[in-house]
């Protein structure tokens, strides 16, 4: 009874060392159409000005070593988001409004994997990865979707 005492004495005394909770980063990537360097003022443009893009540029990850997959929308869309060559899941040029196609199920998006990890996902802008049901973002791995299926300029 004696050593279970001091024991406790012991552990009640002891200060507890606990590991720092680990900060997941925030995550924003932006995916531009049609966008080359030197078309934002961080990357030369000289004709007009980008401030909020190049603070971000300037405070965050910035990755200057890149190569798009296809050269239409959809597809790099949907290679940037599966991380498959967009041939390989049937994309191999923009598709249109109406399109029977889009990401299969199995495939799995950036999205699910980031959810996965406990991030809550969001996506702005243009899908262009398919309008039926099954083809949405939020379908796809997005919490949160604020955007067009398509754009007007097809």
């Amino acid at each position: 009874m004696r050593i279970q005492l001091l024991a406790l004495l012991f552990l009640a005394y002891t200060p507890s060392y606990t590991q720092p909770a680990s900060k997941t980063p925030n995550i924003v990537l932006i995916f531009l159409d049609d966008v080359g360097n030197g078309d934002l003022s961080s990357t030369g443009a000289l004709s007009y000005s980008t401030p909020v893009i190049d603070q971000l540029a300037s405070e965050g990850l910035r990755f200057t070593n890149y190569l798009a997959v296809q050269a239409v929308c959809s597809a790099s869309r949907a290679g940037l988001l599966t991380g498959c060559y967009p041939n390989r899941i049937g994309f191999s040029g923009a598709l249109g409004p109406n399109s029977k196609v889009g990401i299969h199920a199995d495939e799995m998006t950036m999205g699910e994997l980031v959810r996965q990890k406990g991030y809550m996902t969001a996506i702005v802008g243009k899908w262009h990865l398919g309008d039926a049901h099954q083809f949405l973002p939020l379908q796809n791995g997005f919490d949160e979707y604020f955007g067009i299926p398509y754009s007007n300029d097809m």
